[in-house]
This record gives structure tokens, sequence and C-alpha cells, in this order.
């Protein structure tokens, strides 16, 4: 079925039909399995060609822990929900045993942001914070589905100079974020579908929260009651 013959059976209102109850669940049921496999395409596009590079940044993360430096997470609009997870996941894990990791979401203080976006500009919200709270060793990831998000690209210039360590998750061509050459590690989803991209980055920082604990398993075992890494 052609683009436009999909959007004649999924809006035949604006063509001047009624909708045809049959056609209008195939057509339906037709975008649900042309989603489904272009999420699958792009999943398997994404860590195919990326997964030394969530490795790595999973070795970076998994150091931060180990010398007791914390992670920071950033994000605007939908993105600014995957760093509220991203910190969720670390402080709160729901898989039994594992312990929390100090983890901060910078997108959660409505006061400082308005404030600081009221008075210095909104390119400014993150590196505000980051001025107060991270200390070098520590990790910050920023994520942005286009990777042109200035407030995260002046963060991440900002940290990088403090000797904080930088994560990002972008998409399409990575933007600025990759054209700024401060990230350690840049995760790029091949994509322009801003719901793909999002589906990868949350896939891809589940995968990083689960390849630090693993990095950091034997070491609470062989750490157990000495506090090296709680």
């Amino acid at each position: 079925m052609s683009s436009e013959s999909e959007l004649k059976a999924l809006y035949p209102f604006l063509h001047g039909k009624a909708q045809d109850p049959e056609k209008m669940n195939a057509a339906l049921l037709h975008s649900v399995a042309e989603k489904a496999r272009d999420t699958r395409e792009t999943n398997e596009s994404f860590f195919g060609g990326q997964a030394e590079i969530l490795v790595a940044a999973a070795h970076t993360l998994a150091d931060v822990y180990r010398n007791h430096g914390q992670l920071f997470s950033m994000g605007n609009g939908g993105s600014s929900c995957d760093a509220s997870h991203v910190a969720v996941e670390f402080v709160h894990p729901v898989t039994a045993s594992r312990p929390a990791l100090a983890a901060t979401n910078l997108v959660a203080d409505l006061a400082m942001i308005s404030a600081v976006g009221n008075d210095l500009g909104f390119d400014h919200v993150f590196v505000r914070q980051l001025l107060a709270h991270a200390r070098k060793g520590d990790a910050v990831i920023g994520i942005s589905t286009s990777g042109n998000s200035q407030n995260l690209v002046s963060a991440f210039a900002k940290v990088r100079e403090m000797g904080v360590h930088t994560i990002g998750l972008a998409g399409g061509d990575g933007g600025r974020m990759k054209l700024s050459g401060t990230l350690d590690h840049l995760l790029v989803v091949p994509s322009t579908s801003i719901h793909r991209i999002q589906e990868c980055h949350v896939a891809a920082y589940h995968i990083l929260w689960d390849l630090v604990h693993t990095l950091l398993a034997d070491e609470r075992g062989s750490a157990a009651g000495k506090g090296s890494v709680q």
C-alpha cells in the first residue's frame, strides 16, 4: 500500500468519504506491523554499530562509582523524562540485590530551572547546577533526540573543563553534540524518527545500567563490609 493510499485509508474524511470500519482496521494493523518492523530494524542498526561505545561508557561509569563519584542526567521535553528515568534506575534499582548508585536528575528542580532560565537564559539551566554540584571524576549523561540542545552542549563543554566524564545519547547525525567534540562517549541512533530514537535511548540506558552493575559485581563481593563499592 502506497503512502497516499495509507493516508486515504486512515483519514478518508479528508477526501470527502466516510470511514469503512474493515478497511480502517486493516490499515491500522498494517501500520502497527510497519512501525514494529521499523523499530526492530532501527534497534538492530543502532546496537549493531555502537555496542562497543556502550560498553566503553559502562566502563567509564563503573570507574566513576569505584571512586565514589556520581552521575548527573539531563534532557529537554521527552528526553527530560528519560533523564528522570536514568536517575531512578541507578538510585532505585528494581533488580533484587543490586545496590543504589548515586545519580542526580538535573531536570527535577523546577524552581532552579525557572530561576536560572529567567535570570541567565535557558542555555544555562544545566551548567549552573553542574558548577555547584559536579566534581572532577563524576559523570554527566545528556539525552537529545536531535543532538542540538544548546543547554546540553553548553553543559558538556563546561564539565569537560572540570574533569567530568561525558556521555551522550542523540539521534540523526548527532547534531551539535557530535560536532562539539566534548563527548567522551556519544551514541547516535541512525534515524530521523523521534519515536524510534527515543525507543533506542530507553534500551541503551537500561543496558548501560545493567553493564555498570555487572562490572561492579565482583568488587562488591570481594569488598563486602569494607565500604569500597556500596
